[in-house]
């Protein structure tokens, strides 16, 4: 007889996330490979276009790095980080309140853990959202809350002390442009958030990795003074240098903000051993120091993008928002897995809907991240649809 018992075991990690959702998509990528063309791949909008030089050759320089890189970055990363936001963004910000991220995504799945959220707290998400946002919550044992709307007062069921007045909310995420729609939000909503945020002692995370692929609306950070009445209190914004600056392969990125919160994290990083490594560090430093190479990169989105949308919307598709950002977030009024299944079959593969929640059940996102050559192929296929 086994005396084995559940005594102080705790569930695997993955227990209380749900399924991998990129994982559920392979079958329909088989498919589309299949196509005598080859595959012409929508779906997870990674970069394909070079590295830029000036990234690269900085990369190289800093190779020789046989020390332990800085948690909190070099001063020379910080301070082009700073000058980034103040010369793009028009956002000050010290370089003091800045902290370097291996890339964003653990970040925004640590984050809920990183405030102390736990069972019963509540972070607030969009309708239509980048999936993390709602791992990080599990992750931590807090509740996602699916919501464009800010809550009014909660119902008093919902609060232990049988209160009206405040909410369980611990934490807003605001994402603009948006992952998957490209919605660009107003600034008069996004003070809002922040106005609502602050009374309910929230704090406000934005998650701002597409705020320079703005196409039809201008995106502003939410450190912008229109937004944040001039102080970063309760204020993290959130950027990655992977769709900008194609480094994806680096993991790079930063958050910036209050600094009583950088410093908070700033203390566990180091205890953590969570370095962006010496080399990328100065890797990042050359990209937020030229804007040259966005401005490249930018239009040769611009065409791509402008090529792929009117050959969905001539193949009896609706493109909603899509201001911003890299992706088309379409319809053809059918349920999202049926589309995909019939993309798939003409060498296409595309992201559900439902990946981002249930309101996307009709739609799909398309990425306009592939080669020209590729973009070219789907036009073509789509034409004879």
């Amino acid at each position: 007889m086994s005396t084995e018992t559940n005594v102080g075991r705790r569930p695997r990690p993955g227990a209380v996330v749900p399924d991998f959702p990129w994982d559920v998509l392979e079958p329909y990528a088989v498919t589309a490979a299949r196509h005598p063309d080859g595959i012409v791949d929508l779906s997870v909008g990674t970069p394909v276009d070079p590295t830029p030089a000036v990234v690269q050759s900085a990369l190289v320089a800093a190779a020789d790095a046989p020390g332990y890189p800085r948690t909190q970055g070099t001063a020379a990363l910080r301070g082009a980080a700073s000058d980034w936001l103040a010369r793009r963004l028009s956002v000050t910000v010290s370089a003091t309140d800045v902290l370097p991220l291996i890339g964003t995504k653990e970040f925004v799945a640590a984050l809920p853990s990183l405030l102390g959220l736990g069972p019963g707290d509540e972070v607030l998400l969009p309708d239509l959202a980048y999936p993390t946002y709602d791992v990080g919550a599990r992750l931590a044992g807090a509740v996602p809350v699916s919501a464009d709307d800010l809550p009014g007062d909660m119902d008093p069921t919902r609060n232990p002390d049988g209160s009206a007045d405040r909410t369980r909310v611990r934490l807003v995420w605001l994402n603009s442009p948006s992952n998957p729609t490209g919605r660009v939000l107003p600034v008069e909503h996004m003070r809002k958030v922040v106005e609502w945020a602050r009374e309910h002692r929230a704090v406000v995370a934005s998650d701002e990795c597409y705020i320079e692929l703005g196409w039809d609306a201008e995106p502003v950070s939410v450190l912008h003074p229109d937004v944040s009445g001039g102080s970063t209190e309760g204020l993290l914004a959130v950027h990655s240098l992977s769709k900008r600056s194609n480094l994806a392969g680096y993991r790079a990125g930063f958050v910036a903000g209050d600094p009583r919160l950088i410093g908070e994290f700033l203390e566990v990083r180091k205890h953590t051993g969570f370095m962006v490594p010496a080399p990328v560090q100065a890797a990042m430093t050359a990209a937020l120091g030229d804007d040259e190479h966005v401005v490249e990169q930018r239009a040769v989105y611009s065409a791509r993008r402008a090529a792929l949308r009117t050959a969905i919307e001539a193949a009896g598709f609706t493109v909603a928002y899509s201001d911003a950002g890299l992706y088309l977030w379409a319809s053809r009024g059918q349920p999202c897995w049926e589309t995909v299944a019939d993309l798939a079959e003409i060498g296409i593969l595309v992201a559900p809907g439902d990946f981002y929640g249930a309101a996307g059940t009709e739609w799909v996102r398309i990425a306009i991240t592939a080669t020209d050559e590729r973009i070219a192929a789907a036009v073509a296929r789509l034409a004879t649809w």
